[in-house]
């Protein structure tokens, strides 16, 4: 389509003002193509972006790996349904647990879903004992359908769908003690993100994810980790877990699981699946041909490209540029936290201007938790981009002024 073609970004946020229900918070440009980590809107204008697909592009906007495996499958079999057997399908699910912990995969479309399917999981294995409880951590998120949104343990995100499903304890993150005086007889699994990401790139305390498993080994309870946002490579490993030297029972993935191309899976330990018969769950568009061979072509793509040791690169590089800035403004950092390429940056105060003045310098970044900086960029992010990405930042975090009382 010539850009000619197109209609303008005015064109398109008045046709959403008009047809689109107003559920999110939108920005005022409409972007319309990517390449790596950049992207472009209506207008031509050329953006740099450390926030791509809100995580989901972790190979950068339309890898060519993935774009080829994606436009064959569409040309060969865009869907089937899940009574038949399909090859790309069973060849990602052994891909998977090939890179993780030997389990079996429930494939879906998204991380809420995903969890929907690790909660009626974890209930199903418990039944026989009456367990049902379900203990997740504060600052988690795990989705805002009904269950996942009764696991999130953050209020603000209840208001309004109250009451909440219930059999859900919350505890506070990083606190052992309080999650062993949770984790009891009626438990049937603990949920929780190995490390944060709309909590604000929180990293465990040392030792606190092995407790987690001794405390469920103990109870009988499953240890279900949600990888939605940490997981596929994002660390510098395959799952965040494997940073932690401790194996879950069951695994929930989305967001970079197939470049952008909707996908979630569900992975459990063999024994664990089993309690799962026909009839007990299902998803109409899970490990369709089209996300599956996305998926495929992801991990080929991060193997090929030697994109685990880069997302370790960048850590460096993310951390050592902002320790820099701290250094030089330490009234405003007060904390920076940073794993492969989640990064998160605790400001004194508000971050939402930051991502405002790095949008008008054609930056992409994120803010969550009121006062976190958060990049998710692609772990093929090129030097040069970073180089320009980074002075962009550096140049709003210099210049900003703290409003008075803010810290």
């Amino acid at each position: 389509m010539a850009k000619s073609d197109l209609l303008s970004s005015a064109d398109v946020i008045a046709q959403f003002d008009r047809y689109v229900i107003g559920n999110y918070r939108r920005y005022p440009v409409c972007l319309v193509r990517g390449e790596g980590s950049l992207i472009w809107d209506a207008e031509g204008r050329r953006y740099v972006d450390f926030f791509p697909g809100w995580g989901c592009n972790l190979v950068g906007h339309c890898p060519p790996r993935v774009v080829e495996a994606v436009a064959e499958q569409v040309r060969t079999l865009i869907h089937v349904p899940n009574t038949w057997y399909m090859e790309a399908q069973g060849a990602f699910a052994k891909a998977l647990s090939d890179r993780s912990f030997g389990g079996k995969a429930f494939f879906c479309n998204s991380g809420a879903e995903a969890n929907e399917a690790a909660i009626k999981l974890a209930r199903a294995y418990g039944h026989p004992q009456r367990r049902s409880k379900i203990v997740t951590m504060t600052h988690g998120f795990h989705g805002r359908t009904y269950g996942a949104l009764s696991a999130t343990a953050q209020p603000k995100y209840h208001e309004g769908f109250e009451p909440m499903v219930p059999g859900f304890e919350y505890v506070a993150y990083g606190d052992l003690e309080a999650a062993a005086a949770a984790i009891d007889v009626t438990t049937a699994g603990v949920l929780i993100e190995p490390i944060q990401g709309e909590g604000g790139i929180n990293i465990p305390p040392d030792g606190y994810l092995q407790g987690l498993r001794k405390l469920c080994d103990e109870a009988g309870a499953l240890l279900m980790f949600d990888e939605v946002q940490c997981g596929m490579g994002r660390t510098g490993e395959w799952f965040g877990y494997q940073n932690f030297g401790v194996e879950p029972d069951v695994m929930t993935v989305a967001k970079a699981l197939a470049s952008g191309v909707a996908a979630g899976v569900m992975m459990a330990r063999p024994e664990v699946a089993a309690v799962l018969k026909p009839g007990m769950h299902a998803s109409t568009y899970g490990g369709n041909p089209i996300a599956c061979r996305a998926g495929l072509a992801t991990i080929e793509t991060i193997e090929a490209d030697g994109l685990l040791h880069q997302a370790k690169v960048l850590e460096n590089k993310f951390r050592s540029f902002f320790q820099g800035i701290q250094a030089e403004r330490p009234e405003l950092i007060r904390d920076i936290r940073v794993r492969g390429v989640m990064v998160g940056v605790e400001l004194t105060c508000d971050a939402a201007p930051v991502v405002a003045a790095c949008l008008e310098k054609n930056l992409l970044i994120n803010a969550t938790q009121g006062k976190v900086i958060r990049l998710l960029p692609a772990l093929n992010l090129p030097d040069d981009l970073f180089e320009e990405g980074c002075s962009i930042i550096g140049d709003v975090l210099t210049r900003m002024e703290i409003p008075t009382g803010a810290a």
